[in-house]
């Protein structure tokens, strides 16, 4: 079962069990994921596991953007209201990877890459990004590989 196939299936669960707050965050991105696979390839088109993890991310970075800007302005409520949403599109992103993990990734991809010095960070977060496939977030692995670079 492809990644949207199983948004399809947890929609009519959402239906099913009359959960609003999951219906329409999964609808959102059902229709993200669908818009995406038609700017690539027509409207019959499938999007792959990246893809389809990039257009998740996405979402989820819209919340917490709107989380923050709602609780600077004093909107607890609205801010309340997207975290439910965060809450229900985190529940489809892979394992995160722990610190440990992290850290190990980084120094592979810092000797693989032969980087010395920050200059060579782009090519470090580049190798690093492809093999973490979505389990660490890229603030997260900046962090890290600036550390080791500094």
């Amino acid at each position: 079962m492809d990644f949207q196939e199983r948004i399809d299936g947890d929609i009519k669960e959402a239906m099913k069990a009359k959960q609003a707050t999951r219906l329409g965050v999964l609808r959102m991105l059902k229709s993200a994921l669908k818009n995406l696979a038609i700017e690539q390839g027509g409207a019959a088109a499938r999007l792959d596991e990246a893809s389809s993890l990039a257009v998740l991310r996405k979402e989820l970075k819209k919340r917490q953007d709107s989380i923050e800007g709602f609780t600077k302005g004093g909107r607890e409520d609205l801010a309340e209201k997207e975290r439910e949403e965060a809450l229900v599109l985190e529940e489809y992103l892979p394992k995160q990877l722990s610190a440990a993990e992290v850290d190990a990734l980084v120094d592979a991809a810092i000797t693989a890459v032969g980087a010395t010095s920050k200059a060579q960070m782009g090519q470090v977060m580049k190798l690093a990004t492809e093999q973490a496939a979505g389990r660490v977030d890229g603030r997260t692995l900046s962090t890290a590989i600036g550390a080791r670079l500094a």
